[in-house]
């Protein structure tokens, strides 16, 4: 944490200290822990009355939770643990949605984020400050490389393919969502010189994120050999291209931190299907990207690419639980402000009341 995050409050750290008293058993926590919420939901120990509650309680709320996990979710489950004094919970889900079907945080969540599609934007630029060591590859690249460009566009490739690739379908997918969308200047194949007379033309600059290098030179490709149709100047830049994910690498992570936030700053932005990294760069940025639609076999899906509803995240994985009937239900459908997701049917977003629907 501390290579890649300034502290973000003054004089107080967001870490534990050492010494803290649960430190030690941090790794024993998971769902067979006889703390963790689920299994005391199971095993029928729970009861939270003044004389018994716990000291702390551990919440599963990871993509592979189980339905007693889940309960975390609802106003019943909220009022037993409010009166536990530490909770420890293990993520890697984006839950903001579900807690605003919670309806004892309803007041509270309306009175910090009024505008509710606001809430990773505003938590993500108070909490996310990168370290001088990222700082410094994110100042050093935007300033040469994107800070003279009229306009910038970020285009965040992940693929989600166990082959190791490129893919001409992929390539296939961007070309037609940025030209499609007049993200960027379509090219004269037939013209061979540079044909505009302005004397100042507009310049691009693309930045392209991704672990593979060839989906940028594609682009560079395009841009290098034939001259823009409108006499734009389009260059084209990607910072690394690490081949393979290296998450417990210092270098490899301080990279990615200073690439979604890069992305971040653009002007427009391109964004992956089922990716964290984009959803983490549209909402630091404020934005709300065009999504490459995820595709099916090799083939580019028609149309490539959908505008996001909000610049809010998805939750992969929500429950899909009715906490006052007790029964399945479509949490997608229980309230105007979260919706279904562009690019995971299943999951659910935060959306702008009124927002009209893709």
């Amino acid at each position: 944490m501390k290579d890649l995050f300034c502290e973000p409050f003054p004089s107080n750290s967001w870490l534990l200290p050492l010494d803290f008293p649960l430190t030690k058993q941090f790794d024993g926590f998971n769902q067979g822990n006889s703390r963790c919420y689920g299994k005391m939901l199971k095993d029928k120990a729970v009861n939270y009355s003044t004389n018994s509650v716990p000291s702390y309680v551990y919440l599963h709320v990871a993509h592979d939770y189980d339905a007693e996990d889940k309960l975390f979710f609802c106003d019943d489950d909220q009022s037993l643990l409010s009166k536990v004094p530490w909770l420890v919970m293990r993520t890697d889900n984006y839950f903001v949605p579900s807690l605003f079907l919670i309806t004892a945080f309803e007041q509270e969540l309306e009175k910090m984020f009024p505008e509710k599609a606001t809430v990773f934007h505003y938590l993500g630029q108070y909490l996310f400050h990168p370290t001088n060591a990222v700082w410094g590859l994110i100042t050093r690249y935007h300033q040469t490389y994107l800070a003279h460009a009229d306009e910038s566009l970020g285009v965040q490739v992940r693929v989600f393919d166990p082959r190791p690739g490129p893919f001409k379908h992929v390539m296939d997918q961007i070309r037609s969502c940025t030209l499609n969308q007049n993200l960027l200047p379509r090219v004269d194949v037939k013209a061979s010189g540079f044909t505009s007379s302005k004397k100042n033309p507009k310049s691009t600059a693309i930045l392209v994120t991704s672990l593979k290098l060839d989906y940028s030179d594609d682009l560079r490709s395009m841009y290098w050999e034939h001259p823009t149709s409108n006499g734009e100047v389009v260059g084209v830049y990607q910072p690394s291209h690490e081949e393979f994910q290296q998450t417990e690498k210092r270098m490899h992570n301080r990279k990615a931190w200073a690439e979604m936030y890069l992305l971040s700053l653009t002007d427009n932005l391109v964004t992956s299907a089922w990716s964290t990294f984009g959803y983490v760069a549209q909402g630091l940025g404020g934005m709300k990207p065009w999504i490459l639609v995820k595709t099916e076999n090799d083939t580019v899906p028609d149309p490539p690419c959908r505008l996001a509803m909000s610049m809010e995240p998805c939750f992969h994985a929500p429950p899909l639980y009715d906490c006052k009937e007790k029964r399945g239900t479509d949490t997608g459908a229980q309230v105007p402000h979260v919706k279904h997701c562009e690019d995971v049917s299943w999951g659910v977003k935060v959306i702008d009341p009124g927002h009209d629907e893709l």
